[in-house]
């Protein structure tokens, strides 16, 4: 498979980086100041980087900060734009929710300064089966610490946080793949249920989860860094509509893992060009950076991406 792909990325033609830096986006800190009306808020970061304020929990999923998806900051998968908020500037958080150890969703240099925040220092810390040696590394107290195997849950503030499996892999390097585990999750309210999906291919589970768990509130599913050689590990937008579909398909769908990193071959935009050309799905994409409320029902369709 290797051959091909690099074939492949040196055929490309594809506007993979936005020609000009998206923004500038900038988070109100003061938002926080006043709980949702609604009891959901969602701000997204970009990526999958996202804070969920759900029935009075705070949950801040995947954070990364870090100026490069990669093992190192002076190369690698750049951000398309600065944070949107200074992580100084976060309100406090109650968990700190890691989907696994890839680049892209665990920043070493995100978790290294969170580790030290105010905002984080009652948080406790969640995460699939043995990622928690590696955020004690970077500083994360053991005692703050809870690893789920799938189907294991713990809840905190009154929020039932339940790990499952998805369709993807682990591991920093070439030579740690599958040392840990990787998962969905399901963030069950008194009053509101959000499933995230984290990094996943298309599998029949989903339609088990949805039975189980479901429905949902909303459901965040991943849309970018696909390609048909790698269809295994990434669902991609046509996947991702498939996928909620299995989940149920109620509630609203919220396209993550997207326009923050060149992670793939295709075109920046093009995932979510691609989603939001079902018309009949409802679609729920906020612009980066901004906390906006969840209405049952109500679609939210932000065009920011046309408009870098």
């Amino acid at each position: 498979m290797l051959p091909k792909v690099f074939y492949q990325y040196l055929r490309n033609q594809e506007e993979r980086v936005p020609r000009q830096t998206p923004g500038p986006f900038r988070t109100d800190p003061r938002i926080f100041e006043q709980p949702p009306s609604s009891g959901l808020r969602i701000s997204w970061f970009g990526h999958s980087s996202t804070l969920v304020e759900i029935d009075g929990v705070r949950v801040l999923i995947d954070p990364v900060w870090d100026e490069r998806a990669a093992p190192v900051q002076w190369a690698g998968p750049r951000r398309f734009f600065p944070p949107t908020l200074p992580l100084a500037e976060l309100p406090r958080i109650d968990v700190v929710l890691i989907s696994h150890d890839h680049y892209d969703h665990l920043g070493a240099g995100t978790v290294r300064l969170l580790a030290k925040q105010d905002a984080t220092a009652h948080a406790w810390w969640v995460t699939p089966l043995g990622v928690g040696a590696f955020l004690q590394s970077l500083g994360v107290p053991a005692a703050r610490l809870q690893e789920l195997d799938w189907t294991g849950s713990v809840s905190i503030r009154g929020l039932k946080i339940t790990a499952l499996p998805s369709r993807h892999f682990s591991g920093r390097s070439l030579w740690n793949r599958f040392h840990t585990l990787w998962a969905s999750f399901v963030l069950e309210g008194p009053s509101h249920r959000v499933f995230y999906g984290a990094d996943s291919g298309e599998w029949p589970g989903f339609a088990e989860i949805g039975q189980q768990f479901g429905p949902f509130d909303l459901t965040m599913l991943e849309i970018g860094a696909f390609h048909p050689l790698w269809s295994d590990i990434h669902m991609g937008p046509e996947g991702a509509v498939r996928s909620f579909q299995g989940l149920g398909g109620g509630g609203l769908l919220m396209p993550i893992h997207w326009g923050l990193f060149d992670l793939a071959l295709h075109g920046w935009r093009q995932p979510i060009d691609r989603i939001s050309s079902h018309g009949a799905l409802k679609l729920w994409s906020p612009t980066p950076g901004e906390p906006t409320e969840v209405q049952a029902g109500v679609e939210l369709r932000s065009t920011w991406w046309r408009q870098s």
